[in-house]
């Protein structure tokens, strides 16, 4: 699926699957769609709370409130409710999907549960979770798998960067030439051993598409290709005899090939955006973990600052390892989608406004 770039001040959004746009006119939030056809328009002010009520005559959907809600959440990380001035049948509504919560007479967006409404971030986002039936593999007892994505999974503006980040899923033909430059680069090639030509890397890639536990994805901003993410489920997973392994726990591993994209700035914008990811595909999985090595000493550093806990050492055949942790209750309960770092001044579409 292609987004449109941003046009001016327009914060680029997709809400289950549409490209959305959001911008600021004085007090006011207007969405659009793709065509630059204006679908609601939203008064904004400071009343002690944030409030947010929609024009008179304006159709209210579910979509329009969460991309109006989204474009103000990531301008304004310190911001954990908003006030939504609804009719009451309209409140009512959005109150049954968790959209809204009542507090007394009103009704209130909760960051912490905004940023877990997956139609925000996953564009082809089940409506309900994949049923459970126990199987078993290798020896493993686990819950059956949902097919491997395909496409588009992922997609979020970084207001730091004033770019679009986005996860799909690995095209074999036309990402082995760049898979192979990459895990060549020295730098990779350092923590991953995986050095070789194109047909090694094609057995690779294709034994990972094979394995109903791991998928494949490639990272980009605004479209240009820069890292490589395995995300694997914990059960199946090596990783599974170290800790009291849950059946929906998610884990996963990065490497990033272009060495353009290997700043801070854009290391906390995927540290943050790969955890969100694991957390929203799946409303189950309560914990996402890592197992970088023990001495990748800026890795670690980094996924500390990103909530990962150190949890302990242990020996991998090829590696020595840390074994890192994230809990959804932290990951959500702390804002931990915005970067717990100092990043300097960014652009901001809503200069005008108290965001």
């Amino acid at each position: 699926m292609n987004h449109p770039l941003p046009v001016g001040n327009a914060i680029p959004l997709c809400v289950r699957g549409e490209a959305l746009f959001a911008s600021c006119h004085a007090e006011q939030v207007s969405i659009s769609d793709a065509q630059g056809q204006e679908r609601s328009r939203w008064q904004w002010r400071r009343d002690g709370d944030w409030v947010i009520a929609p024009r008179a005559g304006d159709h209210i959907s579910y979509e329009d409130l969460l991309a109006v809600l989204q474009s103000i959440l990531m301008h304004a990380p310190q911001v954990r409710r908003i006030v939504v001035d609804l009719a009451p049948a309209d409140a009512l509504a959005m109150a049954r999907n968790g959209l809204l919560v009542p507090q007394g007479a009103r009704f209130v967006a909760l960051a912490e549960l905004v940023w877990q409404h997956a139609g925000g971030w996953l564009p082809q986002a089940s409506a309900q979770a994949f049923p459970v039936q126990q199987v078993m593999s290798d020896g493993r007892r686990h819950p059956l798998r949902p097919p491997k994505p395909q496409g588009l999974v992922y997609t979020r503006y970084i207001p730091w960067l004033g770019q679009r980040l986005t996860l799909r899923s690995l095209r074999l033909e036309e990402d082995l030439p760049m898979f192979n430059r990459w895990m060549n680069d020295p730098v990779v090639a350092h923590f991953w051993d995986e050095t070789g030509d194109l047909a090694r890397h094609r057995q690779y890639l294709e034994t990972i598409a094979a394995d109903p536990h791991m998928t494949s994805l490639i990272a980009s901003f605004d479209d240009q290709p820069f890292a490589y993410f395995e995300v694997y489920w914990a059960k199946e997973n090596r990783i599974a005899p170290f800790y009291d392994c849950g059946d929906f726990d998610r884990g996963w591993h990065v490497l990033v090939g272009e060495e353009a994209f290997r700043g801070k700035q854009f290391a906390v914008a995927w540290l943050t955006t790969i955890s969100h990811y694991l957390l929203l595909d799946d409303c189950r999985t309560q914990v996402v973990v890592g197992e970088p090595r023990a001495d990748h000493e800026k890795q670690i550093r980094n996924l500390d600052k990103s909530g990962y806990a150190k949890l302990k050492e242990f020996d991998f055949p090829h590696k020595r390892a840390m074994l890192v942790m994230l809990s959804r209750e932290r990951y959500f309960g702390q804002g931990l989608w915005q970067p717990q770092t100092e990043l300097g001044a960014y652009a901001n579409p809503f200069s005008s406004s108290p965001l």
